[in-house]
């Protein structure tokens, strides 16, 4: 029997699918960088072997699972290769590995990993289901009915997939560090909707999800009255948000989520709609009612008088979102955006984008830029992003104590590089 060997294992997709296969009875280790992340507390209660990156970790009988972070050069991959052992990038072995069931993949610009979470919370109630969420967390069950995962655009990865399903959140312009152009975002979607065996679930209230051709049926959930399936009458109070879902402009049931925002009436109405489209009643669906959200997304914590919020937010969208959730929640109560931009990259082609956003929180901070290995940083700074934002205040990781001045405030620390750090520093400061 192989040992399936992950090269890069503390990646968020690449520990999600090392659980799925442990679940499902094969055996599994892994390599990566002796800093220590989020992701590998459970690959460690799972009893998961987890190993400092070296070529003396390759041996005769691995399968090799490389994450997408890694390139051809690095010591593990050229082992592998030499000893010419089964070999694998992330999105290749994901691609043959959902062969296996009834697949489900939720892509798009902005909500693929609550959407997925929300999915696979409603499919494991009431089915056995293995399920991918990009937060890193993995499932797997050798009996699954269902396979529910997180499928990425980035550098067209998706295109490795022929699911039965795929929910399409919406399309936008990212990564600019790879794609060109929203014309180019578009025609990677475009290429993936052709390669879905069953039906699409596509957001109707995006203008460029209204123009994807299938050779499947294409579902419109939103709220606009043309969609397939709409969310009417919205209410929010301190529990969360109920609204009446309409399936072709007749009501079909009421349904209440513990989130706020009309983004998250979006995620689960794309739910709804892909189990409705299943077979499943309303009263299997309402277990929406009953999830408690996946990691990194509006992830919450009482500390003293105020809310402390880690939130995955790099994106202009992202950031408006988050802020329009705690708004919403948290009525009346200061809002104070913590945000640390994730790569250069992005950070110079949404510059204007990301102070228009930020601008709508009532005090922001800005760390320094978390910039990745594939690009190079040119002259651009934290500063740059300063002059736009008025009153914006230079965060460093030693001056977190500041925050403590924001009495009741709902601090929101978002981004997608290690803006936990300065979370950690300001409950270390002010405990």
């Amino acid at each position: 029997m192989t040992t399936y060997h992950f090269i890069g294992i503390k990646g968020t997709g690449m520990s999600a699918l090392a659980q799925i296969l442990h679940d499902s009875g094969e055996n599994v280790q892994g390599s990566d960088v002796e800093k220590s992340f989020f992701t590998q507390e459970v690959l460690e209660a799972k009893e998961i072997p987890i190993f400092p990156f070296t070529k003396d970790n390759i041996e005769e009988g691995l399968t090799i699972i490389a994450g997408n972070a890694f390139s051809e050069d690095h010591e593990e991959v050229i082992a592998a290769k030499q000893l010419g052992l089964p070999f694998y990038w992330y999105h290749e072995f994901l691609g043959e590995w959902l062969e296996k069931y009834t697949s489900i993949a939720v892509t798009g610009a902005h909500g693929k990993t609550s959407t997925t979470g929300l999915l696979s919370h409603v499919l494991s109630e009431n089915y056995p289901t293995s399920y991918l969420i990009g937060d890193g967390t993995g499932k797997g069950h050798g009996d699954s009915q269902y396979f529910a995962f997180e499928a990425c655009e980035y550098r067209r990865h998706f295109l490795e997939y022929a699911p039965d399903y795929a929910i399409m959140t919406n399309i936008d312009f990212d990564h600019p560090d790879y794609f060109t152009s929203i014309d180019d975002v578009f025609q990677a979607f475009q290429q993936m909707a052709k390669q879905v065996k069953k039906g699409i679930i596509a957001c109707g209230d995006d203008e460029h999800l209204q123009h994807i051709q299938a050779n499947v049926p294409v579902l419109y959930y939103g709220l606009a009255d043309s969609n397939d399936f709409q969310a009417q009458n919205i209410k929010e109070d301190g529990q969360g948000t109920t609204f009446d879902v309409f399936v072709r402009n007749t009501f079909y049931a009421t349904f209440t989520i513990p989130q706020f925002g009309n983004h998250t009436v979006l995620n689960a109405l794309s739910v709804i709609a892909i189990c409705q489209y299943e077979g499943m009643s309303a009263e299997q669906i309402s277990k929406l009612s009953t999830f408690n959200g996946v990691k990194r997304r509006f992830t919450e914590k009482n500390w003293k008088d105020q809310i402390l919020v880690d939130d995955y937010a790099h994106h202009p969208i992202e950031i408006a979102a988050t802020i329009d959730s705690a708004r919403k929640k948290y009525s009346g109560r200061p809002v104070v955006a913590i945000f640390q931009p994730h790569t250069f990259t992005r950070t110079k082609t949404f510059l204007n984008e990301f102070a228009e956003s930020l601008k709508l929180a009532d005090h922001v901070f800005l760390c320094d830029i978390f910039g990745s290995a594939r690009e190079n940083n040119g002259k651009l700074t934290i500063e740059h992003l300063q002059r736009l934002v008025p009153d914006a205040h230079i965060l460093n990781v030693d001056e977190t104590d500041q925050l403590a001045e924001f009495e009741n405030g709902i601090l929101l620390f978002m981004g997608a590089g290690d803006i936990q750090k300065f979370q950690r520093a300001y409950e270390e400061s002010n405990e």
